[in-house]
């Protein structure tokens, strides 16, 4: 598979230039006599670049960059790229020796100014010294200490919280030299996600920690966090800390080596493509040791990222490949893992004349994200006419793909075993508080399942909890949901939270824990409504005129317009095609809130509850339905209660047979054989090692999903 705009990238080179570990710069940059660093291959490049496209060679090892590389408009079709696959590895890491004894098993070495909190040995990320200690056996559950208190509930505002603060816990008290040297992981409040702000000061009599900057919520009773960085906390194989004061770097050796050779970032992105930068190519390293994003393309346009390997790297904000605006560049067959934040962020295009950018990300293997930045997900979609297919992502603390904007494409993409330490999330997830988000999306021919989430429940932490397949929150507006399949998450494997003119049409949704789908609408005196109000006027006051949102689905309403009588806003959603399947016969069919029957529309169904009544719960005080109700209600009038005959349900193979009666109502075979990354000459990798998750389940097989 490959992509018309970019078939630049298969024009033979001009011009070839070579760089190797025993190089020299003042050599020509032949084969036999190659530069010995990337900036000097780069320049010459730029002398040639102007004649036709050039391709820099680089000769196997390992190069520890001493500056991001950067690549601007005069750096335009140029090809980078190992020389007939050899194995070279780029790097923004010093690396430290010369350790020598201090205590127990802890070693420490000059280290001199270090800007980086990431260290790295033998490939792997090191814990800087916390407390409490990293728990291996129990790694999203343990290892936290808890803001003492009475707890809040939630969803519970209270005048005059501060964001800064917290109490701890008697028996979390700690005798720490140089608090100030420390910092809090924490999560605040909502279990969202996590903030991670330096200590300003300790009351050892109130037991209060105060910050230096404020979390994006109250830190209240209950909250979970560690603190790390004091080297007081030096306890454990594995840990390490740096002292500013000395410029010592302490290390606790998991091997027990005695000079071991560790990696620290030093500078934060490796390569940077900006602006007017034309038909650059990025293709077959291995990336790693950085603290932003391993590629950062800012501007460019039609330049490609191609079968790298980008791994141990970045921090909270950083992403493995970061596309900003630019249009036309591909990210395609990389396999990225162990990132502190994003895996592939995506942005570009114009919103208000929906110009799209037409930037991809495909074909890609992810997993492993957001090791700092606990809302890091698989891709970052966002902007105007952007795409991702094809990708396969697990292993993820939040979504695997959120996105946010216009006209986007999310396709044949096998998304797993995601939200495994954040709650009230979803496989997949979106909102429009704008008004405009995230009309004209297209979410089609993707299979996700295990759905996990993790949060507080009836005293203690647990998974699944509170996650969704298909998320559409506050106010998402003129989605497509068409052939997917969603499978096992615990809320629901659909949400529309307050959605309109939404079409959930011929997906398979099997087996939600407590409901298959849920429909929940806000009134007019909903907080959340009086609050976005302005803001959604603004955006709809913004694009109401421009000829291209004219064709856009119900965009003739306005926001201040879309009160129905009686108060209720949810409207224009059909969900129509679709077959819902599921066991337990404590799960209901649908839960529902504020939710009106004739402004929304379900026909042309079939659904299959192992044999048990269907029943569809309908909010507040009003009770449940059964489905002879809900049908005398005026919905499902053409729909079908019968088993839908899947290939193989135990093994997830939800092919349906020839006689399914879900193609009575008109329902279109799924193409599943198309789901998921396939082979190429960018694949970084191939077959796909996907490790095993404890069952077939987890790992993809059997089910007619492309084998990898």
């Amino acid at each position: 598979m490959w992509f018309a705009p970019l078939l630049w990238g298969l024009t033979a080179a001009a011009a070839e230039i070579y760089v190797a570990k025993d190089g020299d710069d003042g050599a020509p940059g032949t084969l036999k006599r190659p530069f010995a660093t990337l900036v000097r291959a780069r320049d010459e490049a730029r002398k040639w670049n102007t004649k036709g496209p050039v391709t820099v060679y680089v000769r196997a090892g390992v190069y520890d960059l001493p500056e991001t590389l950067k690549l601007e408009a005069q750096d335009s079709r140029v090809t980078w790229r190992p020389y007939r696959n050899e194995k070279v590895t780029l790097t923004a890491a010093q690396t430290v020796t010369g350790f020598t004894p201090w205590k127990a098993g802890i070693l420490k070495a000059q280290a001199g100014a270090l800007h980086s909190r990431q260290l790295f040995y033998r490939g792997r990320r090191q814990h800087l010294a916390r407390y409490p200690n990293y728990d291996p056996q129990n790694p999203y559950a343990g290892g936290w200490a808890y803001a003492d208190g009475k707890p809040v509930p939630m969803y519970q505002e209270i005048p005059g919280e501060t964001r800064n603060s917290f109490t701890y816990k008697p028996e979390d008290a700690r005798p720490w030299a140089h608090p100030q040297d420390g910092e809090v992981f924490v999560f605040p409040r909502y279990n969202w996600w996590n903030n991670i702000v330096r200590i300003q000061s300790i009351d050892r009599e109130k037991r209060l920690i105060t910050l230096a900057g404020n979390c994006s919520y109250p830190i209240r009773p209950g909250d979970r966090y560690y603190v790390r960085g004091l080297l007081e906390e030096l306890d454990a194989p594995g840990e390490w800390h740096w002292d500013s004061r000395s410029g010592t770097l302490y290390f606790w050796p998991p091997d027990g080596a005695k000079n071991p050779a560790v990696q620290l970032p030093r500078f934060r992105n490796i390569i940077e493509i900006g602006k007017g930068a034309t038909e650059i190519t990025i293709r077959g390293f291995t990336l790693e040791y950085f603290d932003g994003s391993a590629i950062q393309l800012t501007g460019a346009v039609r330049c490609l990222i191609a079968g790298n390997t980008i791994r141990n790297g970045g921090d909270y904000t950083g992403s493995a490949v970061a596309v900003n605006e630019g249009r036309d560049n591909l990210v395609s067959g990389n396999d990225i893992y162990e990132v502190g934040s994003h895996a592939i962020s995506i942005s570009g295009g114009d919103r208000i004349t929906l110009t799209p950018a037409n930037n991809v990300a495909d074909n890609n293997y992810i997993h492993h994200t957001g090791v700092y930045y606990k809302q890091g997900v698989g891709i970052s979609l966002r902007g105007c006419g952007n795409r991702a297919s094809h990708n396969r992502i697990h292993h993820t603390p939040r979504f695997a793909i959120q996105f946010s904007g216009n006209n986007l494409v999310i396709e044949y993409n096998h998304l797993h075993h995601m939200n495994l330490e954040t709650a009230d999330t979803g496989a997949v997830y979106t909102g429009g508080r704008d008004w405009l988000g995230s009309r004209g999306t297209v979410l089609r021919y993707n299979y996700m399942h295990d759905s996990l989430g993790f949060g507080f429940e009836n005293g203690r932490w647990v998974t699944p909890h509170y996650s969704w397949g298909i998320y559409l929150d506050d106010n998402t507006g003129g989605v497509d949901v068409i052939g997917n399949i969603v499978v096992r998450a615990y809320r629901g494997l659909i949400h529309l939270h307050n959605g309109r003119d939404n079409l959930i049409e011929n997906n398979i949704f099997v087996d939600g824990k407590l409901q298959q789908a849920e429909f929940n609408g806000w009134t007019d005196q909903h907080r959340y409504w009086k609050t976005h109000l302005p803001t959604m006027i603004a955006g709809y006051n913004s694009v109401k005129d421009q000829p291209a949102w004219k064709n856009m689905r119900n965009m003739h309403i306005a926001p201040e317009l879309a009160v129905l009588p009686g108060g209720l806003i949810m409207s224009g959603n059909v969900f129509q095609r679709n077959i819902v399947y599921y066991a337990d016969p404590s799960a209901k069919l649908f839960g529902s809130r504020n939710l009106s029957l004739e402004h929304n529309w379900w026909d042309y169904n079939l659904y299959w509850g192992g044999g048990h009544s269907l029943r569809i719960a309908r909010g507040g005080n009003l009770g449940e339905w059964d489905f002879q109700a809900w049908q005398r209600a005026g919905q499902d009038l053409h729909s079908l209660v019968a088993d839908p005959l899947f290939a193989d349900a135990a093994k997830d193979d939800y092919r349906l047979k020839p006689n399914s009666p879900a193609f009575k109502l008109g329902f279109k075979p799924i193409p599943v054989e198309k789901i998921g990354p396939y082979p190429h000459e960018h694949r970084a990798s191939w077959p796909i090692a996907v490790p095993e998750a404890g069952s077939g389940a987890a790992s993809g097989k059997a089910r007619g999903v492309r084998e990898q």
